[in-house]
């Protein structure tokens, strides 16, 4: 007897083991089900079998957050790890405000409001930005005020977006009431709670966001702030009991927070004062210098992102002890600003450092120096020393990119499509590059050989099989004209010298007058200068380390180097799996790489 199973998502197969089952059945046997009026009703079985089955599955992967596909479902799995979505983050833009007044009689001190606007115009389009924290300045005895953040630096910072207001009435306990902001552009870490004592009073307590309070008792002020299933965000008071005290009847609540415009608002350089300073009834500019780009703007975080990051968050329970905890510390709090992390422990790292951890930061693109240090500084003043344990020190190691070249030969038989063999060529290239952006260009992202040859052999039937050598490359800025000594690591064991293959080459640079590349003596490890015809110009100019995967250079001392860096490339003991250390970041040398189509027509019968 046939079974008919209900889980089944297939139409088809569905009302075919219905029609089985029916024709097992001895009042249908003589029955022509295609040719009766009994088909329209096995259809009407099967759809809703075929559709209760499909509900059921979805059902299901939505009670799961690796399965779940709404955002909503997604976000609520997340809640339930203690972990916070990211929201939309306001682009962030470091400035030095200062105001002249050479007036006899002025005050000593000045301050600059909170959410003071400033313009910017980027991209043709006009951006405002706001202080969120008041910024005193004091007179330098010649009516010059720089404002100074609470640490006395002259850097400001100021946030892009749209200021927005929202007022709530805290009405009877038993009312169960809801604060719900509507609004799916706010920036939660923008977000200011004050509540007042009564709607008309004037004295207010801020409330801080939980996630930023060490410890909480029942007194403490503080607020939570969720992503509702509507994409708005609700606020979330304590009790009065385990999470803090909550707002009583007849209090004001009174929200502001900026509506930012995301990633539309990164790289302004320019920025002014939206109105002139009001000082004592008199108008002054105020003059604005850019210390930094904006940036960190960014839309809301992605469910693939959420999804990733919820179980690390969850796993490291708010305290950075093991390397993960670190990484998925960062990640939560800084992901606007960097787009991957990786930590190990000092016991890792080469030589071995007791008591440290260190830390690799992958900035998203646009963020200069300025801005790399100063969200460094800030991971270690409210991440590390809040969450870390004692005695540990947090040392940023940036990261090491380490560039393939790849050589691919691939046999085509053109007889098989319709495209030339330039176009195939080109369709590899593109596959390659895929396969990069989709695999690599992160920490601890392996690059293996025959997924990728795997990938370029499913490009058409045209393509009969493929091969690949592989070469690793690290760039070198040395010095121009100066003697220097130089350690390069790569992150592999490197292939031992032979007496066929090079195993050690370099781009092109200046010496003696010359134009040369380094490479290593046929079956020694040793390396030495020569010029483009061969000629050996210095017989010794450092080693290579097979088993540390370490190039030192001694004196090497170049007239003029290409681009002004130095490729280094060595072929890996290993070319089916390249696996990074530590900081290592996998990217690919389009330049040195090339992919060559071989005329093979495998009909064609082989000869000797």
């Amino acid at each position: 007897m046939a079974i008919i199973n209900s889980s089944d998502l297939d139409f088809d197969t569905i009302k075919t083991k219905l029609k089985t089952y029916f024709e097992q059945q001895s009042e249908f046997a003589d029955y022509n089900f295609e040719a009766s009026g009994l088909s329209n009703i096995l259809d009407v079985l099967a759809y809703n079998t075929h559709l209760n089955g499909l509900i059921a599955n979805f059902s299901l992967n939505e009670s799961f957050l690796s399965t779940a596909q709404l955002r909503s479902n997604v976000v609520g799995h997340a809640e339930m790890l203690g972990y916070s979505p990211r929201s939309t983050t306001s682009a962030k833009a470091t400035v030095n405000v200062l105001l002249t007044n050479t007036a006899i009689s002025r005050a000593s001190t000045i301050s600059l409001p909170a959410y003071t606007q400033f313009n910017s115009i980027i991209d043709d389009n006009s951006y405002t930005f706001y202080t969120l924290e008041e910024y005193l300045a004091t007179d330098d005895g010649s009516g010059n005020y720089n404002f100074v953040n609470q640490s006395g630096s002259t850097s400001l910072q100021i946030y892009e977006g749209k200021l927005k207001t929202k007022t709530f009435i805290v009405g009877d306990t038993t009312d169960g009431q809801i604060y719900v902001i509507p609004d799916t552009k706010m920036d939660t870490k923008t977000l200011t709670v004050d509540v007042y004592d009564t709607y008309t009073g004037s004295s207010f307590t801020t409330y801080k966001d939980i996630n930023q309070v060490v410890r909480i008792n029942s007194t403490s002020t503080v607020y939570q702030i969720k992503e509702v299933p509507n994409g708005y965000y609700e606020l979330v008071f304590g009790d009065g009991s385990v999470l803090g005290s909550a707002p009583k009847p007849g209090n004001k609540i009174v929200i502001s927070y900026l509506a930012p415009s995301g990633a539309l608002a990164n790289d302004g350089d320019e920025f002014s004062a939206a109105n002139d300073y009001d000082f004592d009834g008199i108008d002054f500019p105020l003059y604005v210098t850019a210390v930094t780009n904006s940036t960190g703007g960014a839309e809301k975080e992605s469910v693939d992102s959420i999804r990733s990051n919820a179980p690390k968050a969850f796993a490291s329970q708010q305290r950075m002890v093991t390397a993960e905890d670190y990484e998925s510390q960062i990640l939560l709090n800084y992901s606007s600003f960097i787009t991957d992390v990786v930590a190990w422990g000092g016991h890792d790292n080469v030589p071995p450092v007791y008591g440290r951890v260190y830390v690799g930061l992958k900035f998203i693109d646009g963020i200069d120096d300025n801005q790399k240090k100063s969200i460094k500084d800030s991971i270690v003043t409210n991440l590390t020393k809040n969450l870390a344990v004692m005695s540990i020190d947090t040392v940023f190691a940036d990261p090491t990119e380490v560039y393939l070249e790849l050589t691919t030969v691939f046999n085509f038989d053109p007889s098989l499509t319709n495209i030339t063999v330039r176009a195939a060529e080109s369709q590899v290239v593109r596959t390659i590059d895929d396969y990069f952006t989709n695999n690599l260009k992160k920490f601890d992202q392996i690059f293996r050989r025959s997924n990728l040859l795997t990938s370029i052999d499913d490009i058409s039937p045209a393509i009969l099989n493929s091969r690949m050598d592989v070469k690793l490359q690290i760039r070198l800025d040395p010095s121009i004209g100066i003697a220097s000594n130089y350690s390069i690591a790569f992150p592999v064991v490197l292939a031992d010298a032979d007496d066929r293959n090079y195993i050690i080459t370099t781009s092109k640079f200046q010496y003696l007058g010359q134009t040369c590349t380094i490479r290593n003596k046929l079956n020694t490890t040793d390396l030495e200068i020569v010029n483009l015809i061969g000629d050996v110009i210095l017989d010794n100019t450092g080693s290579y380390s097979p088993q540390t995967g370490k190039v030192e250079l001694i004196s090497f001392a170049p007239e003029y180097v290409v681009n002004d860096l130095l490729k280094i490339s060595a072929v890996p003991a290993n070319q089916s799996t390249i696996k990074p250390l530590r900081n290592y970041i996998i990217d690919i040398d389009a330049g040195a790489s090339s992919a060559r189509a071989v005329i093979d027509y495998r009909n064609t019968k082989v000869t000797l």
